[in-house]
């Protein structure tokens, strides 16, 4: 089995594996919005609904995504909102086959409003509460955000990738290197600095109702504090000095903040730019990619990816966001 291989997760063996729990399927299977792993939402004998999660074969070991469970339970205990797996067994991870998956309650919500002040007040206090337990140890198991990981590796993997056209190869790497070299010089952050993180704390990994809940731990890793708050901001520079004010001074009611990790907010931005590109050029294997984004081999894509980058090497250029 390679790690694109989800080709033996049919329905049965899904409907298999979940009754290996105990637990009797009384409806059928909704596919929800998931591309990296395999997610179902289903009603159970007892009228509730669950939700179903199949990793991808051979991302994560098993002690990292233990790793993973055991921090969303421990948010959990804390009372943070989150969306943690169910323990069936004294087990949150089961293996059926070739398989690890997890089962966890449906929690329904809305998508937060990034524009919302009121609730951005909302999230800088519910990730500070998160990174005052984050703080408590690091990962052991799961990697930490890095250069390396997310910046140099991806732009190795794009130099062969077979989706660029031939016609703006040169003129994509050209921009993609300066952007690569400055993003190298500017992310500097001590040891020290890394925290347990979300690792993917964009407003689609947020359902809000009466409240934000955290949703997909799937990209916890340890990092800077910095990453788990550059997603909420928006806008001009203007709008999002406003929004960041208002994020930090609550983040601030329970963990401090080193206000010397705002620069790091474009490098973040960049990181991530080059790091999504990669990730569906690397998973375009999977039947599921080309389906879900026919545009990624298409020369329009590349000629605004160029443009993103060209934007970017600006933004990076410029001094970072500052609060008094």
């Amino acid at each position: 089995m390679t790690q694109f291989d989800f080709s033996g997760l049919g329905p049965d063996l899904i409907l298999d594996a979940i009754e290996s729990l105990g637990i009797r399927v009384d409806s059928g299977l909704l596919a929800l919005n998931s591309y990296e792993n395999r997610v179902y939402q289903f009603i159970a004998e007892d009228r509730k609904r669950y939700v179903v999660k199949f990793y991808r074969p051979q991302r994560w070991t098993r002690e990292q995504i233990a790793e993973e469970h055991s921090f969303s339970q421990e948010l959990a205990e804390h009372d943070i909102p989150i969306v943690a797996p169910l323990l069936i067994n004294n087990n949150s991870l089961h293996q059926y086959q070739d398989y690890y998956f997890a089962v966890f309650p449906s929690v329904g919500g809305r998508q937060f409003e990034v524009d919302n002040l009121e609730q951005l007040e909302w999230m800088g206090r519910y990730i500070g509460r998160l990174h005052a337990v984050a703080k408590g140890c690091n990962f052991t198991t799961r990697p930490t955000f890095s250069v390396q990981e997310h910046l140099l590796k991806p732009m190795a993997q794009l130099k062969n990738s077979q989706l660029i056209p031939d016609y703006l190869h040169d003129s994509f790497f050209a921009i993609l290197q300066p952007v690569v070299e400055l993003t190298t010089q500017l992310y500097k952050l001590p040891a020290e600095a890394n925290i347990r993180l979300h690792g993917d704390c964009h407003p689609g990994n947020i359902l809000w109702r009466d409240g934000p809940t955290f949703v997909d731990l799937d990209d916890c890793r340890n990092g800077p504090a910095m990453q788990d708050l550059w997603m909420m901001l928006s806008g001009d520079r203007q709008q999002q000095l406003i929004q960041l004010d208002t994020l930090v001074s609550a983040y601030e009611e329970f963990s401090p903040f080193d206000k010397s990790q705002l620069k790091l907010i474009e490098p973040l931005r960049a990181m991530r730019m080059v790091h999504y590109m990669a990730w569906l050029n690397k998973r375009w294997q999977d039947p599921a990619f080309p389906q879900a984004f026919p545009w990624f081999a298409e020369g329009k894509y590349w000629e605004q990816q160029i443009l993103a980058l060209k934007e970017q090497l600006s933004a990076l250029q410029e001094p970072s966001l500052s609060l008094f």
